[in-house]
Parts: C-alpha cells; structure tokens; sequence
C-alpha cells in the first residue's frame, strides 16, 4: 500500500496528530526541525476559509525553510464551502488534505461537524467527495472515530465508502465520539476497519511512546501510529517513535536544546499572534516540557517552584529571563 507522504514510503509511519491549540504553525515547526516527516494544521473550517477568515488563513499556514510534508486538516458539514476550501489549499501549497471527521469536541459536533459526520454516513460520503473534487490532484486523507457510539461502530463502513471515492489514507482514533477521551483507547476495534480497508490504515489514541505504539500496530494491525497529546511540549518525540520502530539510532536532545526549541516556538509564535496571544498559545507547550523534564530527572524535585515563573512569562524577554534562572540553579545541579 503506498502512502500519500512521499518522503515516507520506507518506514512504518508516525504522525503528529492535529490538535487545535496545539499542533500550530510553530510548534509543528519545531516537530520538523527534530525530524518529524509529516506535519498536520489545526483543524481549519472549510467555510471560514472560503470567507477570508484570519484565523483559518493563520491556521493554513506552512512552517518556512523546513522541509516536511504539509498536511491541511479541513472541518465542516456542507458540500460547496469543502470543495472550495479544498482547492484554496490545493493552490497554497498543500501536499496533502485531510479531512475532520473525528473531532469529539460540543462545540464542533453541535455544528454538525467533526465526529457528528459518523452519524449519516451518506452526508459523510458526500462531504468526502466534494473535498476529493476540489482537491484535484492533491491526495485526500480521512481521520476519524470508531463511531459515534459503542452501538455505531461505523468506521469499517466508512472506510470502504471513502476509499472508494479515492481517499489515500485513513486514520482511526481509537474511541468513539461519546467516549471522547474517557478509558483506554481500543486499539483492537481498528482492525475491522484495517481489514475492510486497501489503503494505509493509522491508528490513534493513547499512544505515547514506542512501547505503545508497538502494541497499537500489533492490536490493530495498522500501517503506521499517530501520536497527540503526548507531543505537547515534546517536539522531539515523533521522530523518537519513529527511530525506535524503524530501527534508527535516537538521541534526545538535551535540556539546552529543548529549552532553545522552546524560546524559537515562543519568537514564531509571537511572530504569528501577537505578544498577548503568542506568549499565551505557549505555556501549555512549556508547562508540559516542564512536567516532563521533572519525571525524567532532567530537574531536581524542588525546582518545581520555578514552574509558575516560566508558566506566567508575559514575554519573550520574561520567559528567556525564567529560563535562564533555570539553567543557573538546575543545569549544574544534574549529574
């Protein structure tokens, strides 16, 4: 089964997933700069960006002077506004589209988008051949749920409908809507979907390090993982995945680095926001490095009171400032 990522055709494939707030035009970035292959927007609505809207043209944006292929995730519930918005991407530069029908979240669903599509499949298919019309040459992905529920269990079904309309790649959280992230994703629930499927199949949820990733591909038997929440802060962690299932040496970078990466996701993101919102699109990425390097002995214990400072950083200059307060009283204090 070929991959509609050219620059991955030889590995077992780990993605980044999209995450909106998270996976930016910065933060993915700094995924590509540590090695990731492939890189997703957040989720962009189709008819925003049809209209002009800046914060879909924001979300549409490609992370300059690296390479990686440039995904773009489109969510929406009519036909017309997909399809255009599908060819506005085509024609920026997208190298793959995806399309949302996996978002759990009230405020996506209650518009009739996202994961809500699992409930009329026939609209679903609809949508999906508009976004393959405007899309043209570009290729289609699909990311989705189990279903909408434990008694829909619809994703074998709408993987044959999509494959059928030329979607290249499917994607599979492994929850339906109504768990949303509650419980353990079921890994095992995807291989009805990889067996029904003659596309590459993803598997998502829970999926955190090389070990799990292991265990989702054997459950599911999927073509290649996706990892979410667990990159929060992370960069470096999709090509950590990625080495370690494809037999790659992997060094993690060191704390310098990471707090580097950290202060240039910080710059970019201020670049592309504003001070007020680009400091605050951050802290969640420095909160959870923070959090990391505390459990994995990169800081002592009682350095978790510098937490706060770095979290409340109301620029560049401040956070710069927290973090080499940082590096004085830890980096020499850890053997």
């Amino acid at each position: 089964m070929m991959l509609p990522y050219a620059n991955l055709q030889n590995d077992i494939p780990v993605l980044l997933a999209p995450m909106s707030g998270v996976t930016d035009a910065p933060f993915r970035k700094q995924a590509i700069r540590f090695g990731a292959k492939v890189a997703i927007t957040e989720m962009v609505a189709g008819e925003e960006l049809t209209q002009g809207h800046k914060e879909a043209e924001t979300r549409l944006t490609r992370p300059t002077a690296l390479n990686g292929c440039h995904v773009v995730q489109l969510v929406g519930r009519t036909a017309d506004p997909l399809r255009r918005a599908a060819h506005i991407a085509s024609e920026s530069g997208a190298d793959v589209i995806d399309i949302n029908m996996g978002c759990p979240s009230r405020r996506v669903t209650g518009g009739l988008s996202g994961s809500a599509l699992m409930r009329d499949l026939d609209h679903a298919e609809s949508l999906i051949a508009a976004v393959h019309e405007g899309a043209g040459k570009t290729p289609v992905t699909l990311k989705m749920r189990l279903g909408w529920d434990r008694e829909n269990l619809c994703a074998p079904e709408l993987t044959v409908r999509a494959q059928k309309i030329g979607v290249s790649l499917i994607t599979i959280h492994g929850r339906t809507r109504q768990d949303f992230y509650n419980g353990e994703a079921d890994w095992s629930a995807v291989r009805a979907s990889t067996r029904a499927a003659n596309v590459p199949v993803i598997v998502n949820g829970d999926i955190v390090d090389a070990a799990t990733a292991r265990e989702a591909l054997a459950r599911s038997e999927a073509k290649g993982v996706m990892i979410g929440r667990a990159a929060t802060g992370l960069p470096w962690l999709i090509d950590k995945v990625s080495s370690d299932l494809n037999g790659r040496p992997f060094a993690e970078p060191d704390l310098e680095t990471q707090i580097d990466s950290l202060l240039a996701q910080t710059a970019d993101s201020i670049a592309l926001y504003g001070n007020r919102v680009g400091i605050r699109v951050v802290r969640k990425h420095v909160s959870a490095a923070f959090d990391y390097w505390l459990q994995t002995g990169r800081l002592r214990s009682d350095a978790v009171s510098l937490k706060p400072v770095l979290c409340q950083a109301g620029s560049l200059e401040d956070l710069t400032s927290a973090f080499t307060n940082l590096r004085s009283q830890t980096l020499d204090m850890v053997a």
